[in-house]
């Protein structure tokens, strides 16, 4: 196959990717960047609909790198009995249709794993498969609402607030990844595939994490609690004299070398603040003290002396601030994949490589994300499709 993989982890593996929006891309991302064959099955376009649009912009080129496209029209009976054809050689399907979307369409796991019962089928939706929410569209915004997320992000008393990134969206996509990994392992046991499926609710839920547990186990409500730590004190945001810088601290010796390195340790010996219980009784009062002392240095200056002993402390960087930082860059956290002009003119995309390593088969970015059907063709023949059928499909519409 003269398509480039991205690694040779996951090579063996074919992936019929029918998602769209976030979740399900951010969940076929994960296949694509270890090495599988993703093959993106998309609507043909409608007679009036452009080609490009938002396939140029940052955020699709960031989702669909390293995988192929072909349209397929699943609604017309050629359209689907090929899919249906391609599933018997595939090893995944992933989907985020509403539950009876796809039982329409005739594309749910029950049919297909009568045609291949190897077949690992994970679906993602808003509120799950079955239930009295199983119908409702889902969002990313209403499942961080309902998931309890915004009851916990910003200031108290200012009312809730949705954070910056579509946290819900992204880790439903990488639970049914996670997901995904564990039915292909079990599959080399049993020889049988099986039926994945998550929702943006359960994977915002999962990830209240010990606020949950302070709930579940101990019956406390979190509220919103700002920029503090809920239950480690001090911790937080506080104010320079050019910025901000976030502060940890953990544990009575941990408070005592923050206490030193602001100069305070007066503060240490204060009884007010001498245990984390009566840190958490005077948390106002602690951090009025603390917010005068840093107000008097540099954001550099605390970091570099709070680092110095041996207390979490880092800035609080802007966007493009983040990728300017030396650790950033030694990380590698960003890519850069040739073949396509972006915004800025340069025939080459830089965008966020897998966030972990592996010393045998790295990922890495090799295909800039493809043009919508680009490789339906050929695509086609490496499942046996002969030409006249490939014309066929053309001429019927299919494709």
């Amino acid at each position: 196959m003269s398509f480039p993989r991205a690694s040779k982890a996951l090579a063996r593996f074919t992936v019929l990717d029918l998602s769209r929006v976030r979740a399900g891309p951010t969940c076929v991302r994960q296949l694509a960047d270890w090495g599988a064959n993703v093959i993106k099955i998309e609507a043909p376009p409608g007679p009036e609909e452009p080609m490009g649009g938002p396939r140029e912009r940052g955020d699709f080129q960031n989702l669909h790198r390293n995988k192929r496209s072909m349209t397929l029209n699943l609604k017309a009976p050629q359209g689907l009995a090929a899919f249906k054809r391609m599933v018997r050689q595939a090893d995944v399907v992933v989907e985020n249709f509403r539950p009876d979307v796809k039982m329409r369409l005739g594309v749910d796991y029950k049919t297909l794993a009568k045609i291949n019962p190897r077949l690992v089928y994970a679906s993602i939706s808003g509120f799950g498969q079955s239930g009295p929410y199983s119908g409702r569209p889902g969002f990313d915004q209403i499942a961080q609402g309902m998931g309890g997320l915004m009851s916990v992000t910003g200031l108290p008393g200012q009312g809730p607030l949705r954070v910056g990134i579509p946290v819900a969206d992204l880790c439903a996509g990488l639970f049914a990844a996670l997901g995904i990994f564990v039915a292909l392992l079990e599959r080399e046991e049993s020889g049988k595939g099986q039926a994945i499926e998550t929702s943006l609710l359960q994977a915002q839920i999962f990830m209240l994490d010990f606020q949950a547990a302070r709930y579940l186990v101990d019956g406390e409500v979190a509220g919103q609690a700002g920029n503090n730590h809920p239950t480690t004190i001090p911790t937080g945001a506080y104010k320079t004299r050019n910025g901000y810088v976030n502060v940890a601290t953990t544990g009575g010796q941990m408070w005592e070398r923050f206490c030193h390195a602001i100069g305070a340790d007066v503060l240490a010996q204060n009884p007010d603040y001498s245990t984390a219980a009566a840190r958490s009784k005077n948390r106002d009062a602690l951090n009025a003290e603390i917010a005068v002392r840093l107000a008097a240095r540099t954001s550099a200056e605390w970091v570099k002396r709070f680092n110095q002993a041996g207390v979490p402390c880092g800035p609080i960087y802007s966007i493009d601030q983040v990728f300017a930082d030396p650790q950033v860059r030694h990380l590698g956290v960003v890519q850069t994949v040739g073949g396509k002009k972006t915004a800025n003119k340069k025939n080459a995309l830089r965008l966020l490589g897998q966030p972990m390593s592996l010393s045998r088969t790295p990922s890495r970015l090799v295909a800039p994300p493809p043009g919508l059907g680009e490789h339906t063709d050929a695509v086609l023949r490496e499942f046996g499709f002969s030409g006249r059928e490939i014309k066929a499909l053309h001429k019927a519409g299919a494709v």
